[in-house]
């Protein structure tokens, strides 16, 4: 009885967004499209307009109050406005913002770094991990002297010219299973980039071999998201990273892991040590900021020889700014007390999460099969006779995946106060509580009802 009480209640709350419609009207009068990233606006019924976080919950514009699974993209492993963040970011503001020189902040991160990362012998900062990610690559193609760099279909690595190559084509610029397209999703790029990249399918050792024999001689690095994050959730079948690892000692190429989700999040060495293998360099952003635009690199020393002689310009007016240090340092201490036993916890929370959901969709007849291992997963939404079982790569995704229907569920869940990312991925981070999650299934139980309703 009690149960169904709570529920009723949260039928008749559901949330309205008069204030975020009135805003993001006034936006798109001086705001280009109303956004300051594209894929915001993805967000239905319109985008959103928060005032303020605390834990797990967020507060929007019209009041709403929500359960929060997207983690600002990742990036708040320890919810929003964790006790000491604020204060860590505080001091260092009131004894300045802005140097545009050194500060001792900036060795005691590199430090903590290299005490959690096995190939951190060296660090750079930047603002954003789609400049690491354009600093990485010139430094391999400098260093191996090659132009090219192979990197797997789907994979994300930033919204710059070289990151997107192979990432979002329609179905139709695919090109063949043997021979994937190095399609670019945006217009306007230098025309010769896609060029300078091989593209490989996810989770396909074999055809990983193939492409490398392929353009031997000419790839100067390999880069990948150890957990495809940004397409489904796709975590990496045996024998992958591991492939990747052979292949590159073998033929001279540098290991590139793009942790920029992954990172911190998978435990105090990353992905890396949470599936047992070292990379060359490893990038990353989002959780090592704890929210602040704050990213990096780190890797071997002999991978950094042509940044310390010269050859190599890594640049920015704002890099190691010492607001963004503070806050960084704040959130390394905290993973580094977790010690070994991060990620179990994230684990057991997510796993609770997803059979919740799994559970709550059979019971509605919603096709929703959860993946991933956890601490983060994607809600896929099967499409009529597509067949069950884990995706493994972003073409199986892509012809199984029904984002349409997902879309309406996401706004049925949105509107119950359970907040996702649009495109189906869930963060789990250290301030969501098994309590938490009993809420939010009881919302996403109103949420499944709803759509369910509608799609019949």
């Amino acid at each position: 009885m009690h149960k169904e009480t709570n529920i009723f209640i949260l039928t008749l709350m559901a949330h309205t967004y008069e204030k975020s419609r009135e805003l993001f009207a006034r936006a798109e009068r001086c705001v280009a499209g109303g956004v300051n990233s594209g894929i915001r606006k993805l967000e239905k019924p319109v985008p959103l307009y928060f005032e303020r976080g605390r834990g797990c919950r967020l507060w929007d514009a019209d009041g709403n109050e929500s359960i929060d699974f997207q983690n600002g993209q990742g990036a708040l492993l320890f919810g929003h406005a964790p006790e000491g963040l604020a204060e860590a970011i505080g001091a260092q503001a009131r004894l300045g913002t802005h140097w545009a020189a050194q500060s001792q902040l900036e060795i005691e991160v590199a430090e903590r770094l290299q005490a959690m990362i096995p190939c951190a012998e060296l660090t750079r900062f930047n603002n954003s991990a789609t400049e690491a990610v354009n600093s990485v690559f010139r430094l391999v193609r400098a260093h191996t002297g090659r132009p090219m760099i192979l990197k797997f279909e789907g994979h994300y690595h930033g919204w710059g010219d070289e990151g997107l190559v192979g990432f979002g084509a329609t179905e139709d610029r695919w090109g063949s299973e043997e021979n994937p397209s190095n399609a670019h999703p945006s217009q306007g790029i230098i025309p010769e980039v896609p060029g300078h990249f091989a593209v490989v399918q996810w989770n396909d050792p074999e055809h990983l071999r193939r492409r490398v024999k392929e353009f031997a001689g000419r790839i100067a690095a390999i880069v990948f998201e150890p957990v495809l994050c940004n397409t489904c959730c796709i975590e990496p079948v045996e024998g992958m990273l591991k492939t990747i690892r052979e292949l590159c000692d073998e033929h001279g190429i540098v290991m590139i892991a793009d942790e920029t989700i992954t990172g911190f999040r998978f435990g105090p060495a990353g992905a890396q040590g949470y599936f047992g293998v070292d990379a060359d360099i490893m990038i990353y952003g989002k959780a090592v900021g704890g929210g602040v635009p704050f990213a990096g690199f780190s890797g071997r020393r002999r991978f950094f020889e042509k940044i310390l002689n010269g050859q190599v310009v890594h640049a920015g007016t704002l890099n190691s700014n010492p607001l963004c240090l503070a806050a960084s340092k704040w959130c390394l201490d905290k993973i580094l007390h977790c010690g070994n036993s991060h990620p179990s916890e994230l684990n057991r929370i997510g796993c609770s999460m997803m059979e919740g959901l799994r559970l709550l969709a059979d019971r509605h007849g919603i096709p929703l099969r959860p993946q991933g291992p956890g601490l983060v997963f994607h809600t896929v939404m099967l499409k009529a006779g597509a067949a069950e079982g884990p995706i493994l790569n972003h073409r199986d995704y892509v012809r199984r995946h029904d984002a349409k229907r997902f879309a309406h569920l996401r706004q049925c869940l949105l509107e119950e106060g359970v907040r996702a990312i649009e495109r189906g991925l869930w963060f789990v981070g250290f301030e969501h509580r098994e309590a938490d999650i009993q809420e939010a299934l009881q919302r996403v139980d109103v949420a499944f009802s709803r759509h369910a309703e509608a799609s019949h």
